[in-house]
């Protein structure tokens, strides 16, 4: 089963918990703090498979969840970090955000990688807390939780040049026939129902990829039909290969044709509008198709070649042939997605991505809610078996600015406060 659109969610590992533990050796009195530091949790990676030719994979299962890392030990031993997830997809997959958010990774060659979710830092043992003034103290991380996203992956094959068309013109049998590729053809509308995509060699030892797209019919670009399912894979073609049946044996005129597929194109994608196109009279084997080209050819602009075959017999392919590697060797890719100028394959770009530290909500049973990404991590990674962690969190919330807030916000003595699962009282 081909598949092209998912979604998913995955999620990074959680850093391994820091130890609170202390040296005890004989002969060596007032050991100290000896706690180590938890491991970092895996990154979730996705990596391009060169064999992969469909999402299927992500059809059954929907959620992947890299490993934690390891906690921390006795005597200032470090808790291992975890291995990445690597998650292979095919190439064409674009990463995005969420439905027609910002892409994430654009991942087209054999081993290219991107990291989508990082692993959490491992938490802090308690040697990393000792100070003059508290020497031995019973403070520790819990480990930081891995990021968790949910993306859509949609597939756009990889192909040079796209057969489109309206159904049942001989898109399939052309590729049949200057490929090695075996796609399936039968005399009704939407044989194609997945794109087939095959290997072409031109007499002068030239190749290129083509793909033999599923028909397109008016409404297309709003969704009509198999069209707007698969219009994103005409998006990574350079050149479009518009095949017409000039036979006009289903009642169609074939200038009408050529005028609606090119509307379907545009209104899906302007830039589409941009390709280099080679249009294609096919079935010239048939009769009346003469003088339909003849017509065909007064209606189009002056500068529009067309070439007339019969996929059926081969006749005029190899001059189609020639003609779509010339034009290949002059057309370059177009870049599906911005990319800055500041920001390039070479380097990283660092921005400051303002973090959300907090966010004060009531409730309606008069509970104070807390949320907030920063204030959250920090209450995740807060062990509250101990009442020196303890102390510590709440010194924190107070640097954070989260006692004055309260109290804007109409906060007295006893009210309760609710951060995530956990509930305190406020204290003036």
């Amino acid at each position: 089963m081909f598949v092209d659109h998912v979604k998913i969610s995955i999620k990074g590992g959680d850093g391994g918990d820091g130890m609170v533990a202390f040296r005890r050796e004989k002969y060596v009195p007032n050991g100290g703090p000896a706690g180590g530091d938890g491991g970092r949790g895996g990154k979730v990676i996705f990596e391009v498979e060169e064999g992969l030719r469909t999402l299927m994979d992500f059809r059954y299962k929907k959620f992947f969840k890299a490993n934690r890392g390891d906690h921390g030990q006795s005597k200032n031993m470090h808790g291992r970090g975890a291995d990445d997830l690597i998650i292979k997809v095919p190439p064409g997959t674009v990463v995005m955000a969420h439905e027609g958010g910002p892409v994430l990774a654009d991942l087209v060659e054999h081993g290219q990688q991107a990291v989508i979710a990082k692993g959490g830092r491992g938490g802090r043992g308690n040697s990393r807390f000792a100070t003059p003034q508290n020497p031995a103290p019973e403070l520790s991380e819990k480990g930081e939780p891995g990021q968790e996203i949910e993306v859509t992956l949609e597939l756009k094959v990889l192909a040079d040049c796209g057969l489109v068309g309206f159904p049942s013109v001989g898109k399939s049998t052309i590729l049949s026939v200057v490929s090695a590729a075996k796609p399936k053809i039968a005399a009704y509308h939407f044989t194609t129902i997945v794109p087939n995509l095959g290997m072409v060699e031109t007499t002068d030892g030239r190749s290129f990829a083509m793909a033999d797209l599923p028909g397109l019919i008016e409404g297309a670009s709003q969704g009509v039909g198999l069209g707007h399912q698969f219009l994103r894979h005409i998006e990574r073609t350079r050149v479009i290969v518009h095949v017409i049946d000039m036979s006009g044996i289903e009642g169609r005129v074939p200038y009408e044709d050529y005028v609606t597929i090119n509307e379907e194109l545009s209104q899906y994608n302007l830039r589409l509008s941009e390709r280099p196109q080679l249009v294609v009279a096919n079935k010239m084997d048939m009769p009346d198709s003469e003088e339909n080209l003849a017509e065909f050819r007064k209606q189009l602009p002056e500068d529009v070649k067309v070439f007339p075959i019969s996929a059926l017999s081969r006749k005029g392919l190899n001059e189609l042939l020639f003609a779509i590697a010339d034009l290949l060797e002059v057309t370059e890719d177009f870049l599906l997605h911005e990319v800055s100028e500041e920001e390039s394959d070479k380097t990283v770009l660092y921005k400051h991505q303002p973090e959300d530290i907090f966010m004060i909500t009531r409730h309606d049973d008069g509970a104070f809610v807390l949320s907030g990404s920063s204030i959250e991590r920090l209450f995740k990674m807060t062990d509250f078996s101990r009442e020196d962690t303890i102390r510590r969190f709440a010194r924190q919330l107070r640097g954070m600015g989260v006692d004055e807030a309260l109290r804007e916000k109409g906060a007295e003595n006893g009210d309760v406060v609710r951060l995530l699962e956990f509930e305190f009282e406020f204290i003036d």
